[in-house]
């Protein structure tokens, strides 16, 4: 998950970090997660969610509680969150 920098917009890092991520992370099953906090750039702060395969993504994600992760997005940020689907190749 990627959130853009944008002009006027709130982020609570520690509420992120503190809460929305163990949210996320309970509700897909995973636990290796990285939390990046933008120092300059394009976005303020990114999440990678490492999974095995895409089909392992998918499935967490439709057996997650979507609706509560995407309504806790208002605890911690006006930013609209873009999501990545990426491999790693290195």
């Amino acid at each position: 998950m990627l959130y853009p920098r944008t002009e006027g917009a709130t982020f609570d890092h520690d509420y992120y970090r503190d809460k929305h991520i163990p949210l996320a992370s309970a509700a897909w099953g995973i636990s290796e997660i990285e939390i990046d906090r933008g120092l300059d750039g394009p976005y303020v702060a990114a999440s990678h969610f490492r999974f095995a395969s895409i089909e392992e993504m998918q499935a967490a994600m439709s057996r997650g509680d979507r609706a509560a992760i995407v309504a806790d997005v208002a605890n911690f940020t006006t930013i609209t969150p873009v999501m990545q689907t990426s491999e790693v190749t290195g």
